[in-house]
């Protein structure tokens, strides 16, 4: 079995492995013809069970005959100009090489001891996204899995700078439209998912700073403790901006902990049309990004960065085995020191080499591409009497919702566009997201793929307006 192992003796087996394995991806990008098969689970459920994993195909090449069947087939393939779904984009090949090279080499970023120059690499982002912010020489920040992780991590800094052991004193106020995580970390930082206080959003769905202010004087006259705002620099819905000159104003007149979840919103960092958007967030004590969104990096690839890297000491806890604390002194450089991971990946490696091939004003031009192809598909729905379409964009989302021609009451219209939605992906043709807005049925693009166009958003609208038309026609007539 030592022949499975990667080291010197196997290097050329490992070539001939991965090489096989790329050529097989490369084809298979190159020949789909659409984002997904239409495969159910009650019909791929029952190939993957048949599998037994106690009888080893004892070959590389067997092994990916056989995952062509169990995935490479069915999966769903957001580099197709027709996958307008979630916030999943295609990816850019240098950081693809970068993962390659991560996932050979195998560092651990924990300690230096681990990891060596891939320590320094990824301090040397922090400090790069931290400079695009437009935070000091005093930030810091680490990488993380991924948005809702460093949502956590900026909200347990939050709750030990608020300097009170009664945490049933402590709120945090988001806009309605924020990422669930909020709630979630509540909840897991012991505070309840009550002590999240939602703000009202006006009609371009951003937070509302006059309802804020109201309700951070309430809190205070009744004695609780404004622990941190939250401010989403694209919500998951609308791709919304919150007004983050205000809110920082805000969180600096009640003494707030002032986060800017930019999850989805941190392309706009290398835009070279809409960096104007984020003016506001070097004021925040703390800013979520989101590589493996607006950068186009691989999953996972996030971090969260801090306008004082003081503040991750609340993260900090030393180990004789890992991290003693004499390596503090000595100035060792263990990021395990800032991070609520301990073993953890090299994924800085992906980012790093994008900068290096692409360059940041390559990123900021494919991000300022699919923002653009967001305005001309807006200008698309509203133009279309067949679609309510709810805000202009600021970023790339786009939420809108099929409308008959003929009478339909609101709750068939719901149902009709659910309906359009789950036809849409059985058929594989396309895919698309959906939520609601005041409680009603709607359909959302999420535009992140530079190669889609005004042509395909067209034809995606003709599919879905085709699918809710039948649906509409059958059960409207059986009414």
């Amino acid at each position: 079995m030592r022949s499975h192992l990667l080291n010197d003796t196997t290097a050329e087996s490992y070539r001939r492995s991965v090489t096989e394995g790329v050529e097989r991806v490369a084809r298979k990008l190159a020949t789909t013809r659409g984002p997904f098969t239409g495969v159910t689970p009650a019909e791929l459920a029952p190939v993957i069970d048949a599998v037994d994993l106690d009888r080893p195909l004892g070959d590389a090449s067997a092994a990916l005959d056989e995952l062509e069947d169990v995935y490479l087939r069915d999966a769903v393939y957001f580099h197709h100009p027709r996958y307008l779904g979630h916030l999943n984009c295609p990816v850019v090949i240098p950081a693809v090489l970068g993962e390659a090279v991560l996932s050979a080499v195998n560092s651990s970023l924990d300690t230096w001891d681990q990891s060596a120059g891939a320590t320094l690499i990824e301090r040397k982002l922090v400090d790069w996204t931290t400079a695009r912010i437009g935070f000091g020489p005093d930030a810091d920040g680490v990488f993380t899995s991924g948005g809702s992780q460093s949502n956590l991590q900026a909200l347990l800094l939050a709750r030990e700078e608020a300097g009170t052991a009664d945490l049933s004193k402590l709120r945090i106020f988001s806009s309605e439209c924020s990422h669930f995580s909020v709630q979630k970390s509540a909840g897991l930082l012991g505070l309840g998912q009550e002590a999240v206080l939602s703000i009202p959003v006006d009609e371009n769905r951003r937070m509302q700073s006059v309802v804020l202010a109201a309700e951070l004087e309430a809190c205070r006259a009744e004695g609780l403790v404004p622990m941190a705002i939250v401010a989403t620099a694209g919500t998951t819905d609308f791709g919304s901006i919150d007004p983050l000159p205000e809110i920082a104003a805000l969180a600096e007149e009640y003494g707030a902990w002032m986060h800017v979840d930019a999850a989805y919103g941190c392309g706009l960092l290398t835009s070279l049309k809409r960096r104007h958007l984020l003016d506001g967030i070097e004021r925040a004590d703390s800013v979520t990004v989101d590589y493996h969104k607006s950068f186009f990096q691989p999953v996972s690839s996030s971090a969260l960065l801090v306008r004082d890297g003081a503040a991750l000491r609340h993260a900090t806890y030393h180990a004789d085995y890992l991290n003693p604390r004499r390596t503090v002194a000595e100035q060792i450089p263990n990021q395990v020191d800032k991070s609520l991971q301990t073993t953890r990946r090299f994924d800085a490696l992906k980012l790093w080499m994008t900068l290096r091939v692409m360059g940041a004003d390559g990123v900021g031009e494919l991000f300022d591409e699919v923002c653009d192809l967001a305005r001309a598909g807006h200008d698309l729905l509203a133009a279309d009497p067949r679609y309510d379409v709810v805000v202009e964009p600021q970023l790339s989302t786009l939420v809108y919702r099929y409308v008959p021609e003929a009478a339909a009451s609101p709750a068939e219209i719901d149902r009709a566009n659910l309906h359009a939605r789950k036809a849409l992906f059985a058929s594989g043709e396309a895919v698309v997201a959906g939520t609601k807005v005041d409680g009603r049925q709607y359909l959302k693009f999420t535009l992140l793929n530079p190669e889609t166009t005004v042509a395909d958003i067209a034809a995606v609208l003709d599919l879905i307006a085709g699918h809710a038309e039948q649906y509409l026609g059958e059960n409207l007539v059986h009414a």
